[in-house]
């Protein structure tokens, strides 16, 4: 990987145009997709597929399998029917399982529970995270730094985890998933329990990593966060997967205004916390 921090990769790509699709190889495909936990079926058959630069909102109420689904992705579970493949290309490397530690750096993963620990500084968080991922000596200060930046925290790099408030812990969760620049980045429900100037925060960093051309798969029940950080959706209820597209196709198809009235209208019911 180029050892400058934070390297973009291009813009975005959007679907449709099938054109886009040809441009930019596929970073992940999700096959058929299964996961119960003794009766319940958390993730029922889901397919779906990320290409490189590209954003993907998981939108669906709570209990709908979106964290269960990223979990997946990452590796942290195993289906148990279906698989996840993690970078495919054309030199017969592609079937990638992500819970290869050489697969999942490519990887990064924000998850809903916040992975920082208390007793150390924002620095000695992102720092550890970097040596885990196997960033080389030679640029470890320069994507801890990049990084840091990113998230808004240059400031109080210093400072122990502990002293800080749920969103400054947010974004050095953010941080401490994007400092080995993976081509994939999950961000599990990122803005939960966080004060509307820290959401804004969170959102511009992420809006600069989308724009730098890092691809995301982006999990809220937020519509609004869904329009206006990913190029594409899909909409979840009760571990299946009811529509996919690109935000504003699929309010076209089904004759509605945004993507509140489109849960709406597929579910029959309001898209609550």
């Amino acid at each position: 990987m180029d050892s400058s921090p934070l390297v973009s990769t291009g813009q975005p790509s959007h679907d449709p145009p099938p054109s886009s699709e040809l441009a930019r190889p596929t970073l992940l495909r999700v096959e058929a997709v299964s996961k119960r936990f003794g009766r319940l079926t958390a993730v029922d058959a889901i397919d779906l597929h990320v290409s490189a630069g590209e954003s993907l909102a998981l939108l669906g109420p709570n209990g709908a399998g979106k964290s269960t689904l990223m979990q997946l992705i990452a590796g942290v579970l195993q289906p148990d029917t279906g698989r996840v493949v993690l970078l495919g290309d054309k030199r017969g490397n592609g079937d990638g399982d992500p819970r290869r530690a050489a697969v999942r750096r490519a990887l990064g993963f924000a998850p809903q529970a916040l992975a920082v620990y208390p007793q150390l500084t924002a620095r000695e968080n992102v720092l550890f995270f970097a040596r885990l991922y196997g960033v080389r000596a030679a640029v470890l200060e320069q994507r801890v730094k990049a990084s840091l930046e990113i998230a808004d925290l240059s400031s109080r790099a210093g400072d122990r985890a502990a002293t800080f408030s749920g969103g400054m812990l947010r974004r050095l969760n953010l941080a401490c998933a994007i400092v080995h620049e993976p081509k994939l980045l999950l961000l599990d429900e990122p803005t939960v329990g966080v004060d509307p100037h820290s959401r804004d925060h969170l959102l511009d960093a992420i809006a600069q990593l989308r724009q730098r051309g890092m691809a995301l798969i982006y999990s809220t029940h937020l519509m609004e966060e869904g329009d206006r950080l990913c190029d594409r959706v899909a909409v979840l209820e009760r571990g299946r997967v009811l529509v996919s597209g690109e935000c504003r196709a699929l309010c076209q198809e089904h004759g509605v205004s945004g993507l509140a009235a489109l849960f709406m209208r597929l579910t029959g019911k309001e898209l609550r916390d």
